[in-house]
């Protein structure tokens, strides 16, 4: 029988494995990071779905297809999360997203992932969503470490016309841009222009950021005749989106096997958060009608800290470094940075003490995750966190609530356990109440209040774009 301490040597080891070939001049890996937006876990082929998506079908069977994936409830916490490696609730992100009317963003001195890629010699482009902040030309993609910028900084759009509230929220590298097409098919072909242009030589990290399928519902004509047999105009329009989403990903795996680079890109894709479920947060452009995501077999959606609204859709791929498989295994947006950050030889130094930890092996092998814990959010109205099979789900405004599920044996969470294992609640709870001790308060109910207070009329707040781009950066 192997020793314990041998087997931890190993383990170290093999942890150290690709800093080493790294150190031995391996080339470094481009990283083609895709997110979706609203994305229903239930709503992918390989997830047992009539939507056809065979691009991202073939990447998950021949990749690893992550199936305990979580990310926050809502949109810009989970970005956030994503570029900085640390819980929202660190910086005040924790509570809803950043709304047109809002000039907050991910705080200036939190180091974010494109910036310690960049010290690491890539070049770094975001190509679709940011919802990151947009009221201050500081808080913009480009000035967060991004070389190139590509598409909206808000959270939602009109697909064709690239408005909100009347105004365009549409740029490249901080300049205005008024242009024809659908907002999916642009994005798809900016990224496919980029990678043409790119030089090989040089490591790639681009995050590509759809909108899809985000509503409003809307759609080509020529997506939509693909689904003529489902009934229901909003499933029907909302499964072209997905569709059309997974077109333009094919089109951009096709350019980097055309440049001779898919072979050394890890390819990273999932949701921003579980499918739309309700109404409250379905968007600011009206949507009339059923919402038709699906989350298949979990509990609620969006904006909730049940499974539905957390367990994203996921799967990464990088030919002959990602054993295929299914990974059962908990992981975190959050762990996705230093995770990155050690295939790309990066250093994270400057960073903030990060939630996330390297999670290769387990992605890459399937090994038993290093992660004990699941911190789902911790706001002042609520909270959730799971650690090993148990989830404790506290509402701490009246009437308050305490839900506690086994996760692997319910994972629809339909039968709360809290009366019966008092000793786990009490302990869950006090995680939960000294994770909130650590919170800073959040920036979405500072400004709303603070909007109230001043009675302020609700519009998209932008900087003055011609006299920054004169600036400069």
């Amino acid at each position: 029988m192997i020793s314990r301490s041998l087997r931890s040597a190993c383990v170290a080891l093999s942890l150290l494995a690709p800093a080493a070939a790294m150190a031995q001049g391996e080339a470094k890996p481009n990283i083609l990071y895709i997110v979706a937006d609203d994305l229903g876990w239930g709503d992918v082929g390989f997830h047992g779905s009539d939507i056809s998506t065979p691009t991202l079908d073939r990447l998950a069977r021949e990749g690893a297809a992550l199936d305990q994936f979580y990310v926050q409830p809502m949109c810009t916490p989970t970005r956030a999360a994503l570029l900085t490696g640390r819980y929202p609730m660190r910086y005040g992100l924790q509570s809803f997203v950043i709304i047109p009317e809002q000039s907050y963003g991910i705080p200036l001195d939190e180091k974010l992932l494109p910036q310690i890629l960049k010290e690491a010699g890539y070049s770094t482009a975001i190509i679709g969503k940011w919802h990151l902040g947009h009221g201050d030309t500081k808080l913009w993609p480009r000035q967060r470490g991004f070389d190139y910028q590509y598409g909206g900084l808000i959270g939602e759009i009109d697909y064709n016309t690239h408005k909100i509230q009347g105004v365009t929220d549409w740029y490249r590298n901080d300049k205005k841009l008024e242009e024809p097409g659908y907002v999916t098919i642009l994005l798809g072909k900016d990224a496919v222009r980029y990678i043409a242009a790119h030089d090989p030589a040089k490591p790639m990290f681009m995050y590509l950021a759809f909108t899809a399928p985000h509503t409003p519902f809307q759609a080509p004509q020529e997506y939509l005749d693909r689904f003529k047999s489902i009934s229901d105009p909003n499933r029907r329009t909302y499964a072209a989106m997905v569709n059309a989403m997974d077109d333009q990903i094919a089109a951009v795996l096709a350019e980097l096997q055309k440049k001779g680079m898919r072979d050394n890109t890890l390819v990273v894709f999932h949701s921003d958060n579980g499918g739309t479920r309700s109404a409250a947060f379905a968007g600011q452009i009206e949507t009339k009608g059923t919402l038709p995501a699906s989350n298949g077999p979990f509990r609620d959606g969006k904006g909730s800290l049940y499974e539905g609204g957390t367990r994203a859709v996921a799967l990464a791929n990088w030919p002959g470094h990602i054993k295929p498989a299914k990974v059962d295994q908990p992981l975190h947006v959050v762990d996705m940075l230093p995770t990155l950050a050690a295939r790309a030889g990066a250093s994270t130094a400057g960073t903030k003490p990060l939630d996330g930890s390297d999670v290769w092996q387990t992605i890459s092998q399937g090994a038993p995750s290093p992660r004990k814990e699941v911190v789902y959010n911790v706001e002042m109205f609520r909270g959730a966190v799971r650690q090993g099979d148990w989830k404790l789900f506290w509402r701490a405004t009246l009437p308050a609530k305490l839900e506690l599920y086994n996760i692997p044996k319910d994972p629809g969470e339909t039968t709360n356990l809290a009366a019966e294992n008092p000793q786990i609640v009490a302990e869950l709870q006090k995680r939960i109440d000294d994770l909130a001790k650590e919170m800073k308060p959040s920036l979405f109910f500072q400004a709303t209040f603070k909007s109230y207070l001043g009675r302020k009329a609700p519009a998209p707040v932008f900087p003055n774009d011609d006299a920054f781009f004169a600036g400069g950066d």
